[in-house]
């Protein structure tokens, strides 16, 4: 029986937006992406994965990105969150070593309580239990760098676990989960894509495809996917990028991404389908 995974990259609240914009288009279209038997989320793609694993209404989804973000915690992802994690590019190219770096530099800046945080990630999501499907939710431990994807057996409540790979360093606290802190699974790559090794189909829904400082980029992890899989990587196109603005974590950009995702759904849809169902 063939495989199927989705794997849902980072991007701040615009990625969620546009990941659920992009994925209603699609099930409008009769491609569900529900259907995966693996799901990969990584900080923004941890949100939308949650529910997709828990087989959620895309369309419901989508509508809901489309309601004023009242209760959100507004946040800049931009030069001077950058500038913080400048010192983190310095020493060895090693790339534990490196996301160990920044995880310092993350467990040292000033942000909102640990406590806060995780709130505003318990009322984002729909659902608060891990889901039967097989859900991965990755994250890299801000003390050692070690990259972890966190599932149903880890034992870490999902609420957690997604708050942890939402953690952007510099910006938000890391997050305390399993006896350890931890910080946004991006830092080791935008997509992680490589976790779905070993299945036959691959949709990768990218709202970032660069990766942070040393981390490994989308496409470096798709073009080793396609030695042994079907594998389309969709990013976001000129009119997504101008609706992401430049701050991904700008919760007014969310509903404009949405429709952005939405939108380039229908040029994305052949491609989409013919690794998916064809």
């Amino acid at each position: 029986m063939t495989r199927r995974a989705l794997v849902l990259g980072g991007g701040g609240l615009t990625g969620i937006g546009w990941l659920w914009g992009v994925m209603a288009g699609l099930a409008e279209e009769g491609v569900d992406l529900r259907d995966a038997d693996l799901v990969v989320g990584t900080s923004a793609g941890s949100v939308v994965g949650a529910s997709v694993a828990h087989a959620l209404d895309p369309e419901e989804r989508y509508a809901a990105q489309l309601v004023p973000p009242d209760g959100e915690i507004g946040a800049a992802l931009g030069a001077g969150a950058l500038l913080r994690m400048a010192p983190a590019l310095l020493g060895s190219p090693a790339p534990q070593r490196f996301r160990a770096r920044v995880g310092r530099i993350a467990l040292r800046t000033p942000t909102v309580p640990e406590a806060d945080r995780i709130a505003v990630i318990a009322d984002r999501l729909p659902v608060r239990e891990w889901p039967e499907r097989e859900l991965r939710v990755t994250a890299v431990d801000a003390v050692t760098g070690e990259f972890r994807a966190f599932d149903r057996t880890s034992g870490v409540p999902l609420v957690q676990a997604v708050a942890a790979s939402c953690a952007v360093p510099g910006v938000w606290p890391p997050v305390t989960a399993d006896g350890r802190r931890w910080i946004d699974g991006g830092v080791r790559s935008p997509v992680n894509a490589d976790l779905a090794a070993g299945y036959e189909r691959v949709v990768v829904l990218a709202p970032m495809v660069r990766g942070f400082g040393r981390g490994t980029g989308a496409g470096a992890q798709v073009t080793r996917l396609r030695a042994q899989a079907r594998v389309v990587l969709v990013s976001p196109d000129a009119e997504a990028l101008a609706a992401f603005g430049r701050n991904v974590l700008d919760p007014a950009r969310r509903a404009p991404a949405a429709r952005a995702g939405r939108a380039q759904a229908a040029a994305v849809l052949d491609a989409v389908r013919a690794v998916w169902s064809g």
